[in-house]
Order: C-alpha cells, then structure tokens, then sequence
C-alpha cells in the first residue's frame, strides 16, 4: 500500500475505535448509503496500519454505508501513524476549545442572570411590617388575642347549639322563638 493513493481495502481487515464508534449516526450513514448507491464512494476513508490490521482514522460514517450496502471491500488512504495522531490532536484540541467556549457561555449567562436578580431585588420596595403585639400596645386598647376570641365564640356557638332535636325544640322554646 502506498500513502496518498486511494485503494480498495478489505472491510473486514478495519479495525474502529471505541472512541469513533460512539460519534456513530444511523441517519448520516443512511443518507451516504443513498448517495453511494446513485454516484459511488466519492470520498476515500482514511486508516493507518498497526500490524496486520488497518485502524480506521476517518470515514466512519462511509464505512458502516458500505458495510450496510453489504460491500466488502471500500476505497481508502493509508496514512501514516504521525499524520493519524496529528489530525486527532487536531480534532481533540478543537472539541477542547468548542467545550470552554461553552463553558465561557454558561458562566457568562449565569453570571447575567444572577446580575439581574440582584437588580430586581434591589429595586423592589422593601415594607416593615409589625407584629401585632406592639400595635396593640399602642393603640392603647386592649384588644383580644384572635386565639381566646375564636375560643369563646366556639363555646358560645357550642352552648347555642341543640344536639338533639327535642333539645332544639326546647331551646326555641326558652328563646321565644317558633319551631
């Protein structure tokens, strides 16, 4: 085999990395699949050897086409192991630079965010209210605790209250009233 030259190369002698396994997409290799079944394999995949094997470097996507259109042999470059790790250094420093521009992003949002909650804490009105408690000693009355009002106007509605209808009925009676 010879650097820079496409040529037909076993399928089954190409080895994928798990790293490039997983960037897979059913859909891209559906779609080079069409495209290879109305104009061909326009794009050579490139590998490099290690040992008798051939390590895929690039082409993932136009491989599994190939493979799914049950081919067994696809067009490809050899390339050496230095080129190989270049373009992964390449491709990995990029992927590096994509995740701090996110990351830059996400802060910077939060940090806006954060910025205009702190502003709209700030500009509401802030009101003191009072306890009850010194109201009351104010005003200088006494007025009594909502817990021994709802107290005694229970009592009250209790004692009003018939628990029988004979007793409602003499109760009405006392109180003048019609049954």
């Amino acid at each position: 085999m010879s650097e820079d030259k496409p040529e037909s190369l076993p399928i089954d002698n190409i080895h994928v990395p798990v790293k490039k396994k997983k960037e897979l997409k059913p859909e891209v290799v559906q779609e080079i699949a069409t495209s290879m079944l109305e104009i061909g394999q326009q794009t050579p995949i490139l590998v490099r050897t290690d040992g008798d094997h051939l390590v895929l470097v690039e082409g993932l996507h136009r491989l599994e086409a190939c493979k799914a259109l049950g081919e067994s042999n696809i067009l490809g470059v050899l390339v050496s192991a230095e080129f190989a790790h270049h373009k992964a250094v390449l491709i990995d420093s990029a992927e590096v630079e994509a995740e701090r521009d996110k990351m830059a992003r996400l802060k910077r949002l939060r940090l806006e965010k954060e910025a205009a909650e702190k502003s709209a804490a700030i500009s509401k009105p802030v009101i003191k209210t009072e306890s009850a408690g010194p109201l009351r000693e104010r005003s200088g009355k006494k007025i009594p605790s909502r817990s021994k009002a709802s107290s005694q106007s229970n009592s009250k509605t209790q004692e009003s209250r018939a628990k029988t209808l004979s007793d409602w009925i003499a109760q009405q009676k006392r109180d003048g009233g019609r049954y």
